[in-house]
């Protein structure tokens, strides 16, 4: 790691991807293997489990919003000599790619011809992975367009994230699929079954951006408590308004409990993370380096994503586990599966860095 990278890096931002990652992985695992006959909400450790595994996408799409803008926006260069601005349009094609292949419907690749309705619904849904490239590729335009107007990206990004949030409820009662092709329609709202559409899911990635720039351009403010207190009001602001969206919607509306579009659980997730960085923020305080193992985690969460997916659901071209234990194992069995995905997750990144010195080594020498 050179002195440059290390005086740049940010060790709550490493602490909360790490979590994410992890908190990503123990959360599918369970999800597949657990059994009904323990999903009750009266059981205080599975409703906290539940609740934390509604967090999860929210934490990690804004943390991957956060670190993805803090280093467009460290390069401190007008957009067209930003070398940021190519490296991140192939990391929006990478990530859409692999969405895409995750979900491929044949393992012949060229023979569609046995491909069912059902699989194309599959293949043509919106997973986290579309759903981060996409919001990437919003960053570095949003970014075009801040450096062209002059607007700011704190204001940019901000509009752009209650766009997302506001317009999510109007947004999924729009049949898209008489306006657009299936493929396109799938980004816009659920009933096609993508579990992350653009609304509201984009608004946590450049909920992220909006903290991501403001910490490149304000360097070393994350050393001060008072940054860590700000981020706390931030978040216990949101999610205040949360509750105030909530009896507005009710007095309005109705009682509308839609997981994916309810003004109460967008924006009090947004609270949440935002509380969660600070929380950590302020913890990292008196804390100089973290285990090299959770910067590693936080590097890798692509590969990590990947992987853990292709064991638990398969591909075109493995069967997952899930064909075998979906929702049969009981309470113990399941933390025990949980525990050994983490662990083989890690000592796959520690065997690939190993490696990757190895090879730098023997390049070098």
């Amino acid at each position: 790691m050179t002195q440059s990278s290390q005086k740049n890096r940010i060790i709550f931002i490493d602490l909360m991807r790490a979590f994410a990652v992890l908190q990503m992985v123990q959360g599918h695992t369970t999800d597949v293997l657990l059994s009904n006959d323990y999903r009750n909400a009266e059981y205080l450790g599975y409703a906290i489990w539940n609740f934390m595994r509604g967090m999860t996408a929210p934490i990690f799409l804004f943390s991957a919003g956060t670190v993805f803008t803090y280093l467009f926006r460290l390069v401190n260069k007008p957009f067209n000599e930003n070398t940021r601005v190519g490296k991140g349009f192939k990391r929006v094609a990478l990530l859409i790619f692999i969405g895409y292949m995750l979900r491929f419907p044949t393992p012949t690749l060229i023979d569609f011809s046995f491909v069912s309705n059902a699989q194309w619904r599959v293949f043509f849904s919106v997973d986290v992975l579309h759903l981060i490239s996409v919001s990437l590729f919003m960053v570095i335009f949003l970014s075009w367009v801040s450096e062209k107007i002059k607007l700011g990206d704190i204001l940019t990004f901000s509009a752009a994230t209650l766009f997302f949030f506001f317009c999510s409820f109007y947004v999924e009662q729009v049949q898209w699929t008489n306006y657009l092709p299936r493929p396109l329609a799938a980004y816009m709202y659920s009933v096609t079954g993508s579990l992350f559409p653009l609304f509201p899911w984009s608004g946590y990635v450049l909920a992220g951006a909006v903290l991501g720039s403001f910490l490149a351009k304000n360097p070393g403010i994350f050393k001060s408590a008072k940054f860590s207190y700000w981020l706390f009001g931030a978040g216990l602001a949101v999610m205040l308004f949360a509750f105030v969206v909530e009896s507005l919607q009710f007095y309005w509306l109705g009682n509308i409990k839609t997981w994916n579009t309810s003004p109460f659980y967008v924006f009090f997730r947004l609270g949440f993370v935002l509380v969660l960085n600070s929380i950590v923020s302020f913890i990292s305080l008196k804390v100089e380096s973290i285990p090299k193992i959770l910067i590693l985690l936080g590097r890798n969460t692509l590969l990590i994503y990947v992987v853990h997916l292709v064991i638990l659901y398969g591909s075109a071209w493995s069967v997952g586990i899930s064909l075998w234990y979906s929702k049969k194992l009981n309470i113990g069995f399941t933390i025990g599966a949980a525990l050994l995905m983490i662990s083989l997750m890690v000592a796959m990144v520690l065997i690939i860095s190993k490696l990757k010195i190895k090879n730098k080594q023997l390049v070098t020498s």
